[in-house]
């Protein structure tokens, strides 16, 4: 028998929702229409509603049962006790709703395929169901998201038991929850990890349950955890192997985190303790937990941890242009040159196509409109890289600028600010084309738009450097986000988000969160180029025509005229 789930009344009977959850709470669609997104961390509402579900009906049939285990995933309390209840008893012990998450499209896609007609079901006392799920994205068992685009189906054995209610007696471990209510089940933190200089923290986005304490679920995850795998390779966890917790929960008195350590931890040296000290207390800020600081004990004594000092990423500092041949920043119809950059620029004969100014404003990253890529700076402009076909450069944080032609994506290369040019191998092995990319702002991260196997997506991949910091091959490309139209241009929008200007024709904003879902609203007409910040409300848009935007609300208004280039800092 086979059957689609939508307009049942089984649905509307086997939930019980929290007043207006489901119609305030929406999520972050990876495509579509125009929504904006909320940021990191940021609830949907000024009351945090979790979604509730009920129990098994009396009376409901194998398909019914099912379909009620797969809605019970929303309630995750009590490590989902209510989806228990649909299981046998044996199954009940055994069932891992924490090994990961399937993210559908929606209820209503979902298609429930039984071997016991309905007319036998009161006759029969074991049945087969297949749910076929239209999935958007996955998470692992370690709270990692990817995209996973496709048709999943899940198996199920039920059984008719001695009270004459069917129960699962076989089921897939985790949970499935439709991608409009996955945010409101579901937060997202960025775990921190020290780059393999041990010199800048770096995010490694997990998503856990909201019913969770964030403090329990992320230092959990940190302490005894492993980087993702597209990461491993440039990062590096503070925390050793043979240390773990010692106790499951991670109270926090007088916004002091206590994390109780095994007994390995009283051997390690002062820098290690301060190393993980300072990556725990990174992390739990991050993950939106108000704490000053953090006390390792052990056996309830605690230990004397220091804290190493780290790069902080810089504060938005304004808006870079090119106006009117004068390069700054732009305050109110006023431009501010930066000294020794800006006269180089304005000096350059030809046009200038981009511009990208180093954190401490020693340099800038030049393309002008023959395609060459400079080094502007004290007075004495350096060409970088004179091959055909250049897309933008990308300045990182060691001084090192990333230039690669469109056709060839393995061929990036990394100048030093001596122009000495060094080859970045393993850099996108499987694309026919690139079109953008970008250094993240800790220099560990690279993203681009790349073309493999005709379909365009946006991707980010590893950094690993060697003691020097020079880039010498880049990580597993872990694929973001799947484009149909060109991308026009790509920037970073803090450690976690990326924006990407799509569609020519139609320009439309996508904010894609790395490792996380995305958002999409309408762009001013005409966008050529974007500019990222802290926050949405920082992002800036230059038009074809000169004209310069900003959010205002949901909407943009124009702030400036007369720009040619709209310039960006190291790590956007």
């Amino acid at each position: 028998m086979t059957r689609s789930t939508p307009g049942r009344l089984l649905r509307g009977a086997a939930l019980a929702l929290a007043a207006l959850v489901l119609t305030a709470c929406a999520g972050l669609p990876t495509s579509g229409g125009v929504s904006v997104g909320r940021e990191l961390g940021q609830s949907s509402q000024d009351v945090d509603f979790l979604p509730v579900a009920s129990g098994p009906i009396t009376g409901a049939g194998p398909e019914g049962i099912v379909e009620g285990f797969l809605e019970a995933g929303i309630t995750t309390s009590d490590s989902w006790a209510t989806a228990r209840k649909f299981l046998s008893p044996s199954l009940q012990r055994t069932w891992r709703p924490s090994a990961g998450v399937s993210v559908d499209s929606g209820t209503d896609t979902r298609t429930i395929t039984s071997d016991v007609p309905a007319d036998q079901v009161e006759d029969a006392d074991t049945a087969e169901v297949q749910v076929m799920l239209d999935l958007v994205a996955s998470v692992d068992e370690a709270g990692a998201y990817s995209e996973a685009l496709g048709a999943s189906n899940m198996p199920f054995t039920l059984q008719r038991m001695e009270d004459g209610e069917w129960r699962i007696t076989q089921a897939p471990d985790g949970v499935v929850i439709d991608e409009t209510r996955f945010v409101n089940v579901y937060d997202g933190y960025p775990l921190q990890y020290f780059d393999l200089s041990w010199s800048r923290l770096v995010s490694d986005m997990r998503w856990f349950p909201r019913s969770q304490s964030p403090a329990t679920a992320v230092t959990r995850a940190l302490i005894g955890g492993a980087p993702s795998d597209w990461l491993d390779s440039a990062v590096q966890n503070a925390f050793p192997v043979d240390v773990q917790l010692a106790q499951d929960a991670v109270p926090v008195v007088g916004q002091v985190a206590e994390v109780a350590l095994t007994r390995p931890a009283t051997g390690l040296d002062d820098t290690t303790l301060a190393r993980m000290r300072t990556q725990l207390q990174a992390t739990l800020k991050a993950a939106g937990v108000a704490i000053t600081g953090v006390q390792f004990k052990v056996d309830g004594r605690s230990l004397d941890a220091g804290t190493v000092d780290v790069v902080e990423p810089t504060a938005d500092i304004g808006t870079l242009v090119l106006q009117d041949g004068a390069f700054g920043r732009i305050v109110g119809d006023e431009i501010t040159p930066i000294a020794d950059i800006s006269d180089d620029i304005s000096a350059f004969e030809q046009p200038v196509r981009s511009i990208q100014v180093a954190t401490d404003d020693s340099r800038a990253a030049v393309q002008l409109a023959d395609g060459h890529v400079y080094l502007a700076g004290a007075g004495n402009p350096v060409e970088l890289d004179a091959r055909p076909g250049l897309i933008e450069p990308s300045l990182d944080p060691y001084g090192y600028t990333w230039t690669v032609p469109a056709g060839e994506p393995g061929a990036v290369k990394a100048i030093g600010s001596d122009g000495a040019a060094h080859d970045v191998a393993k850099a996108w092995p499987t694309a026919s084309d690139i079109s953008n990319l970008r250094v993240a702002a800790d220099g560990t991260r690279v993203a681009a738009v790349i073309t493999a196997g005709k379909q365009r997506w946006v991707v980010v991949a590893a950094v690993v450097r060697d003691s020097s910091g020079v880039p010498v091959e880049m990580g597993d490309i872990k694929q973001l986000i799947r484009i149909a139209e060109p991308a026009i241009d790509l920037v970073w929008f803090g450690p976690d988000r990326l924006g990407v200007l799509v569609d020519p024709s139609a320009p439309r904003l996508l904010t894609q969160m790395v490792g996380g879902p995305g958002a999409a609203e309408a762009a001013p007409t005409d966008a050529v180029a974007a500019a990222g910040a802290r926050s949405a409300a920082g992002v800036r848009i230059l038009g074809t025509g000169g004209q310069l935007f900003a959010h205002a609300g949901s909407a943009w208004r124009e702030v400036a005229s007369g720009v040619s280039v709209l310039g960006t800092r190291v790590g956007e």
